[in-house]
């Protein structure tokens, strides 16, 4: 296998970032005018940030769950692979993707551990056992 960089990573996370970003204003910011609520949520537990924090978890989580990858990891040619050929659990993908990302946004070194480990693992992907490699490079016999 061949994993995926902290570079090509950090692209296809950023495309997921806009991704995110569009369904929030497309979807979630008219529901909230239409309901009269305010945009405006300066508070972690405002109705705004809720509604995008539930959006940005279940886009990762679903995604990797039903694909393998996400929109910006498809553009890149990457997939989330299990460690030692295991197979992405619901319990594996939720670890990795809810609270082990979580988890590497508040310490930001959880990311940049990428570019210095062998496998290139972020701490969410310590945690959860996987890594992201290189798509074309898995379809070869």
């Amino acid at each position: 296998m061949r994993f995926a960089g902290f570079w090509m990573r950090f692209w296809a996370y950023l495309l997921d970032l806009v991704v995110v970003s569009s369904i929030d204003r497309i979807l979630i910011n008219p529901i909230f005018r239409a309901m009269d609520i305010p945009l405006n949520g300066n508070s972690l537990f405002a109705p705004i940030t809720i509604a995008t924090a539930i959006t940005f978890y279940a886009y990762f989580v679903l995604m990797t769950k039903f694909f393998g990858q996400t929109l910006g990891k498809m553009v890149f040619g990457l997939k989330v692979v299990g460690l030692e050929g295991k197979k992405l659990t619901w319990g594996t993908i939720i670890f990795r993707e809810w609270i082990g990302r979580f988890i590497s946004m508040t310490i930001f070194i959880g990311y940049v551990i990428v570019a210095f480990l062998p496998k290139k693992q972020g701490l969410h992907d310590l945690f959860a056992d996987t890594s992201v490699v290189h798509e074309r490079q898995m379809q070869q016999p």
